[in-house]
C-alpha cells in the first residue's frame, strides 16, 4: 500500500469515526423514510406518465379506426360508382390506417403491460415503506428512551461532560482559593512581622519598635494609675485590719510573757528542728530539680 492510499485511508476512517459520532440515529431514520417516499412519488409520476401515453395511444388509434371506416365507405361508393381506381385508393389507404393501429395495439399492449408492473411494484414499495415507518417509530422510541435512560444515569453518576466541566470547574475554584487564602495569611504575617515598609509612612522598623515600647510604657502607666485609684477605697478597710492584727499581736504578746521559762526554752528548740528539716528538704528538692 502506496503512501497516498495510506494517507485516503487514514482520512476516510477518521471522517468516518466523526460522522458516526455525530449522526442522530432519529434524524437518520427520518431521513431514510423521506427519501422512500420520494421514491414512491417518483413511481407514481413514471405511472401517470405512462398511463398518458398510452391514452395517446389509444386516441390516436380511435381517430384511425375512425379513418378506416371512412376509407371503407369511400371504398363502396366507389364501387357503386364504378371508379374502381378511387376504391383500390380508398382500400389502400384503409389497409394502411390498419397497419397504424396494428403498431399502436402492440405499443398500447407493451405500456400496459409496464403500467402493470410498475403498479405492482409500486403497491411493494408502499408496503414496504409503511413497514419502515412503523419500525423507523419503533426505533426512534427505543433509541429515545435509550438516550433518556443514559442521561439519567450520567446524571445520578456524574459521568457525563457537562458534569465533568462542573467538578473541573469546582476543582479549580478550590484550588484559587486556597491559593488566595495562603496569600492573604502570609501576606497578614509579613505585615504583623515589619518585613513590608509602609509606603506612606517615612517610619523605618527601628522606629516603630520605639513608638511600640513608648505605647506599652503608656499603658503600664495608665494601668498603675488605675491600681493606685482602685487601691484607695480599700485602705480604710486595711487599716482597720491592721488595728485588729495590733490588738491580737498585743494579747498573744501577754499570753507569752505568761508562759514560763522553760516552757519558752522547749518551744524554742523545737522551731530550731522544725527549721532544719525545712531547709534540709529545701535542699534536696533544688538538687533534684539541679539533676
Amino acid at each position: 500500500m502506496g503512501i497516498l492510499s495510506r494517507t485516503s485511508y487514514i482520512i476516510r476512517s477518521k471522517l468516518n469515526a466523526i460522522l458516526n459520532r455525530a449522526e442522530d440515529p432519529s434524524q437518520t431514520l427520518d431521513y431514510s423514510y423521506e427519501q422512500l417516499r420520494d421514491q414512491l412519488q417518483d413511481v407514481k409520476q413514471g405511472i401517470a406518465d405512462l398511463t398518458t401515453q398510452k391514452k395517446r395511444l389509444e386516441i390516436q388509434k380511435r381517430r384511425l379506426e375512425q379513418n378506416v371506416e371512412k376509407h371503407n365507405e369511400q371504398a363502396r361508393e366507389a364501387v357503386r360508382q364504378d371508379r374502381e381506381d378511387l376504391a383500390r385508393k380508398a382500400l389502400e389507404k384503409k389497409k394502411q390506417k390498419m397497419n397504424e393501429i396494428e403498431q399502436l395495439e402492440t405499443q398500447i399492449s407493451n405500456l400496459q403491460q409496464q403500467q402493470d408492473r410498475l403498479v405492482q411494484q409500486k403497491d411493494k414499495l408502499q408496503s414496504r415503506i409503511e413497514e419502515f415507518r412503523t419500525k423507523k417509530e419503533s426505533m426512534k422510541a427505543r433509541y429515545e428512551a435509550a438516550e433518556a435512560s443514559t442521561k439519567v444515569s450520567e446524571a445520578m453518576t456524574g459521568a457525563g461532560e457537562e458534569f465533568e466541566d462542573v467538578g473541573r470547574a469546582i476543582e479549580r475554584a478550590e484550588d484559587r482559593t486556597e491559593d488566595m487564602e495562603a496569600r492573604a495569611q502570609a501576606m497578614d504575617e509579613l505585615q504583623e512581622s515589619g518585613a513590608f515598609e509602609d509606603v506612606l509612612s517615612d517610619k523605618d522598623q527601628v522606629d516603630r519598635e520605639l513608638e511600640a515600647l513608648s505605647n506599652d510604657s503608656e499603658v503600664d502607666a495608665e494601668l498603675e494609675t488605675l491600681k493606685s485609684e482602685m487601691g484607695k477605697g480599700k485602705s480604710e478597710a486595711d487599716t482597720s485590719e491592721a488595728t485588729a492584727e495590733e490588738s491580737e499581736t498585743t494579747a498573744d504578746t501577754a499570753d507569752t510573757a505568761d508562759v514560763a521559762p522553760a516552757d519558752v526554752a522547749d518551744v524554742d528548740v523545737d522551731a530550731e528542728v522544725e527549721q532544719s528539716d525545712v531547709d534540709a528538704e529545701l535542699e534536696e528538692l533544688k538538687e533534684e530539680e539541679t539533676n
